[in-house]
Order: C-alpha cells, then sequence, then structure tokens
C-alpha cells in the first residue's frame, strides 16, 4: 500500500496467496497505524473486487476505486512502483522462505521511505517529505 499524497510505502503483505480477507485484515492493521484514507485506489485482482472489501471500506467510509480492467495508465504511479519493486527485490534475489522474503521486503521498505529522495517530493523521501507537511 502506498499513500499517494507523500509516496510512503505503508505496508507490503507477502504470502502465497492474498484473499480478499486477508487484503482486510492488512487493510485495517494499516488504518490502525496510519489513520483511515479517504479512497482506495486498486486493480481488478479478485481479493479487489470482493464483497468482503467493498463492505469493510463502505463500514469504514472509504470510497473504493478499482481502474478500469486493461487500462495499467489509471493507476500509472503503483505500475512504476510495481516495476522498480518486482526489478529490486524480486528479480535480485533468491528466496530460502517467507520469512526471507519478508525480511527482505522489509528492508527495502526501509530504505524505500527513508533513504530514497524522489523528484515529485522535491527531492525529499517519503517520510522527509510528510514531516515537512
Amino acid at each position: 500500500m502506498l499513500d499517494d499524497y507523500n509516496r510512503q510505502l505503508l505496508g507490503v503483505e507477502i504470502d502465497f496467496s492474498l484473499p480478499a480477507a486477508r487484503v482486510v485484515q492488512t487493510l485495517t492493521r494499516l488504518v490502525e497505524y496510519h489513520g483511515r484514507p479517504a479512497q482506495l485506489r486498486t486493480d481488478n485482482g479478485p481479493e479487489f473486487i470482493s464483497a468482503r472489501l467493498s463492505e469493510w471500506c463502505e463500514k469504514q467510509g472509504i470510497t473504493l476505486h478499482g481502474s478500469q480492467p486493461g487500462m495499467p495508465t489509471q493507476n500509472a504511479y503503483i505500475e512504476r512502483f510495481n516495476g522498480s519493486f518486482r526489478r529490486e527485490l524480486f528479480d535480485a534475489h533468491l528466496f530460502r522462505s517467507l520469512a526471507h522474503v519478508r525480511q527482505l521486503v522489509d528492508d527495502w521498505m526501509l530504505d524505500y521511505n527513508t533513504q530514497r529522495p524522489h523528484q515529485a517530493l522535491n527531492f525529499m523521501t517519503p517520510l522527509e517529505f510528510k514531516q515537512a507537511a
């Protein structure tokens, strides 16, 4: 999950499958820690078009926006992020276990949020931009 405002990577859930119930559980945890967003923007994966996620968003007062099928440009920022994430993490490592993947993801997330300046953020890191706002 990325915050569009400050480009902060809020969380990444790693497992063999991520059904809607797991997505809701993860979002619940992230909302408790970071606060409730006004809206969520998703692609059209089955975990995101489920009634379970729609109901959870409605109860939370969160607007759910899905991109149109076959239109990744409607969510271009996340598509770009996913490419970087895939190249720098998944394509660059052989994983021994889920625990190993999760540790590498946590390390990458820390680096992404605290060490990488973004041109869109006036060359500040996501956390620097958030603190300055």
